[in-house]
């Protein structure tokens, strides 16, 4: 097992890592929506959907992986009426690639957030190849 901390976020404030690699699989833990330079969140489920993603590929490139090393996203929703708005977004941001995912409405998130996201990306040596 190896842990990954990115430098671009802050450090965890509870008893986890931001990333664990066991094997050849990360898995980012949940990721709200601060933004690392203000410490807050910013307004509306888009921008703070936007500032999750920006927090959950801050891990991968900690882990040398990009948004295409996705294999499983876990996306918590504070309310069901947000799952559009995250939908198409989403579908934006990751294009072709399709890694298998949920989007869980959950009700209240640790410090008012709108939403969390989690994910499990697969990580490949140069001798195995990419995924691109």
């Amino acid at each position: 097992m190896k842990i990954i901390t990115s430098q671009q976020l802050p450090l965890p404030g509870g008893h986890y890592s931001q990333g664990v690699v066991s094997g050849n699989l990360l898995f980012i833990s949940g990721q709200l929506p601060f933004n690392p330079r203000s410490g807050t969140f910013p307004d509306g489920i888009e921008a703070q959907f936007m500032q999750a993603m920006t927090n959950v590929e801050a891990v991968l490139r900690a882990a040398d992986a990009t948004m295409a090393n996705l294999v499983n996203v876990q996306i918590f929703i504070s309310d069901v009426e947000h799952w559009s708005t995250v939908n198409t977004h989403y579908a934006e941001l990751l294009g072709a690639h399709r890694p298998a995912r949920s989007i869980i409405p959950c009700g209240k998130l640790h410090y008012g957030a709108l939403i969390e996201i989690t994910a499990v990306a697969e990580l490949f040596s140069p001798e195995q190849g990419s995924l691109q």
